[in-house]
Formats: structure tokens, sequence, C-alpha cells
């Protein structure tokens, strides 16, 4: 059974504040979008896809592995106006990881994200532990360079055991202007995304609310 709150709270921005959880704009109605775990083939694309229907916008953390393995979807996220971020390497735990190991798998992702996407070094590098999970030590180091960002909303799609329309249904629930909004395009997320993510870019546009890059 998976455990995780679907709203992170103002207690989780004032025990952590200087990581980015939630980030209002002022007069005006902002989502921020950000897709984890990513590039898979099939799903990146599927989300690309949905995100120019609406034109929507939004920022992937990529894992650097994948990054290698799927360069030509890489390239899309990119060239399609998307914001990209680091998420390790190989998607490591930083709570079980010692801080040697954690900074170079960091070091490796960024590695990755510079071979084909050269230009990213002129924009502002924004950092995701996967799972939320990372020691003081590390999280010192990676701030010297990069915005640690969290969330603000977390969907639950990567749990198999949540119906989708629950996950929309939450995921909606719990939006406000200047949330950040978590989902993953991972193949353990596919069925809830699909279902999900339309629906919810519906919701929003709908609701007068405009996505944008982080």
């Amino acid at each position: 059974m998976e455990l995780y709150r679907h709203k992170s709270g103002r207690l989780f921005r004032q025990l952590f504040p200087r990581f980015l959880w939630f980030k209002p704009k002022n007069h005006s109605k902002i989502v921020y979008l950000t897709f984890d775990d990513g590039p898979t083939a099939g799903v990146t694309d599927f989300v690309l896809d949905t995100l120019a229907q609406y034109d929507a916008q939004a920022t992937f953390f990529c894992i650097g592995k994948n990054i290698r393995e799927e360069p030509r979807i890489f390239e899309r996220i990119w060239q399609q106006g998307h914001r990209i971020g680091n998420h390790t390497e190989n998607h490591l735990n930083g709570w079980r990881s010692t801080t040697s190991l954690y900074l170079k798998n960091v070091i490796r992702c960024k590695e990755a994200i510079q071979t084909y996407y050269p230009e990213i070094q002129n924009q502002k590098k924004l950092f995701r532990p996967p799972y939320g999970r990372l020691k003081r030590q590390q999280a010192n180091v990676i701030l010297k360079q990069y915005q640690i960002v969290m969330w603000d909303v977390l969907t639950g799609d990567f749990d198999r055991n949540l119906q989708p329309q629950a996950c929309l249904q939450n995921t909606i629930k719990h939006s406000e202007s200047g949330s950040i909004v978590v989902f993953h395009d991972s193949l353990k997320a596919e069925k809830n995304l699909r279902y999900t993510l339309p629906r919810y870019l519906d919701f929003l546009q709908s609701e007068g609310y405009e996505t944008a890059l982080l």
C-alpha cells in the first residue's frame, strides 16, 4: 500500500523553507505542471501530445539513464518549449544513499541533460529529489547550484491501488493558484495518467487557469 499525502501543506513549507513547494503569482490563476521519471517511450509522447492540444506548459524532471535511452523523446520535450529539471541518474533515494554517491548521481544526470540540450546552461537549474527524500548534507551541496523543487499537489498517479477517477478528483480538489502539481510520465503511472491528465487540463481550462514554467 502506498503511503503519501496528496497535499503538502504549509507545515512542509515551514520545515523546509529553502525548497520550492508553492509559487503564487499576484492576480493570476496559474498552476505549475511537472512530470517526473521520464522520458519514457509511449508515455512521455502521450504527455507531450496532450499538452500541445491544450497549449499547456510543463517542467519535466528527467532521469539521466532514461535520457540516454530515449534521446529523441528528450529532445522533443525541450523543442516543444518545456523546461527540464534534474531527477538524478538512477532515481536514487537520498535517505538510502551516501552523500558522495548521491551527488555523483546528480552530476551524471546533469551530464546527460547537457549532452542533448546544451542550451540548458543558460537556464535556471532545477532539481527534484526522487521520492522527495534527501539528507540535509545532500541538500546543502545541491542548493549551491540548483533550486530544489518539491510540490504542493501529488496526484498519486503512480499508485496502482488508486482508481483513475479518484486520482482526478484528488488532484482537482487540492489544486489552487500557485500549486506545483506532480504527475509521472512512467509505465507505473500510465493508466492513471492517461485518464487524469486530459480531464485535469479540461478542468484548468474551464476554471480559467493558465499553466506556466517553473
